[in-house]
């Protein structure tokens, strides 16, 4: 098989788009439920019932990630995406047809379930495919790239899932992850070829040691990037209730306002992985994106105590700041633990952060509630604040990958 470097630019940017489209279905399967809560909540379900609902394909997903990593590993990317998205695609077309025959609640969880299932693979997979087919100098700008799923496949969700569901049903407003597993799907069959491998390392059959007993630096990542998680989570989820409820703002304003943000945050993905590529560094640009976090949570926190009209530009830039690492943790994951084990680094990434994310939700809630939004956005300060000794040096040679 080819050598990566050799590989045509044009096919790597193939396998970058199509990556990103298989990413952006696990955004879709996974968070896109939680954007019928208003229309659940007007058809007679209970707040609480609806957010319990919509907390189902993230435990499937939970449930299954570890394991869909392992499968990585060893089978490779092609092979396992399309079993998942099949999964996926099963899921999302089962709830979409309980929803339409009014079934009962239960089957809906059922479903969801199953959509979360099998949409594990698709984050750690697209990690994978990016770093294979990409040499060191560009897997940060690519991965910035792949990174755009999660905003782009939450603005996808926002833009057109509560607005089908008032005009005609929820059962239509879920034939959108569906179309968008659908084509994920189509697009992985057509268009994946799993990376190449590289001459004498793991992938060629040579085994490669467990790189957790190696050192502390894939354990140190996830810590860092469990901490740096915290404020970006709870300014996705608490935001419009903030800009609504304590800045008076309508709700339209409100979800352009996020939309805005979320694609100017994409775009940040971006230009930290340019960043980190002309750095020769991924650890670096992670340690200056903290500082920068912790300084504009805290100046929320500040302005929105003193009630100034800067706090809604602060809270624009903290928001698209708290995402910038992301990008840059997965590529040095993938590329510290090499073809045999990027797999599961990649999974236990996503499942501290999802776990970080399901359990700081309520807590913020019950804060926000109990003492204000400032106090909850200067505690949303600390965590990054923590993060900064904890981010590791880069791994000698820097951006080589294991082998």
């Amino acid at each position: 098989m080819e050598a990566v470097e050799s590989a045509g630019a044009t096919r790597r940017w193939v396998m970058l788009v199509c990556s990103l489209i298989a990413a952006m279905t696990t955004t879709c399967v996974v968070s896109g439920f939680a954007y019928l809560i208003p229309a659940l909540h007007s058809d007679g379900m209970s707040i609480t019932d609806a957010s319990v609902l919509a907390t189902i394909p993230t435990v499937g997903l939970m449930l299954a990630i570890l394991g869909w990593g392992v499968l990585l590993d060893r089978h490779g990317e092609r092979l396992i995406l399309m079993i998942s998205l099949t999964i996926t695609f099963v899921g999302a077309l089962t709830t979409l047809a309980a929803a339409w025959a009014h079934a009962p609640h239960w089957v809906l969880a059922v479903c969801l379930f199953v959509g979360g299932l099998g949409s594990g693979a698709a984050n750690g997979a697209s990690g994978r495919i990016v770093v294979g087919w990409f040499p060191p100098r560009q897997r940060g700008t690519a991965m910035g790239v792949r990174q755009m799923a999660q905003p782009l496949g939450i603005a996808v969700c926002a833009l057109t899932m509560p607005v089908i569901a008032a005009r005609h049903g929820i059962a239509a407003a879920l034939i959108v992850p569906a179309v968008v597993t659908g084509i994920g799907l189509l697009v992985c069959i057509v268009g994946i070829v799993d990376p190449p491998a590289r001459p004498g390392g793991a992938a060629a059959g040579k085994p490669q040691p467990n790189p957790y007993r190696r050192s502390s630096f894939l354990a140190r990542v996830h810590a860092v990037s469990v901490l740096l998680v915290i404020p970006q989570s709870m300014l996705w989820t608490f935001v419009p209730t903030w800009l609504i409820v304590a800045k008076h703002w309508s709700p339209a304003s409100a979800g352009l306002m996020v939309t805005v943000t979320q694609t100017v945050g994409a775009l940040g993905r971006i230009a930290a992985g340019r960043w980190s590529d002309a750095w020769l560094s991924r650890m670096r640009p992670i340690r200056v994106i903290a500082s920068v976090a912790a300084l504009a949570m805290a100046a929320l926190a500040l302005t929105d105590w003193l009630d100034t009209p800067a706090a809604v530009a602060i809270m624009m830039v903290a928001s698209i700041v708290s995402v910038a690492d992301n990008g840059l943790a997965f590529t040095a994951i993938a590329e510290y633990a090499g073809p045999r084990w990027s797999g599961r680094g990649l999974a236990v990434q996503n499942t501290a952060q999802y776990l970080a994310t399901a359990a700081i939700t309520p807590a913020f809630g019950a804060v926000i509630t109990a003492a204000g939004f400032p106090i909850a956005f200067l505690i949303g300060a600390a965590a990054p604040l923590v993060a900064i000794p904890l981010v590791p040096a880069d791994p000698v040679p820097e951006l080589e990958p294991v082998a």
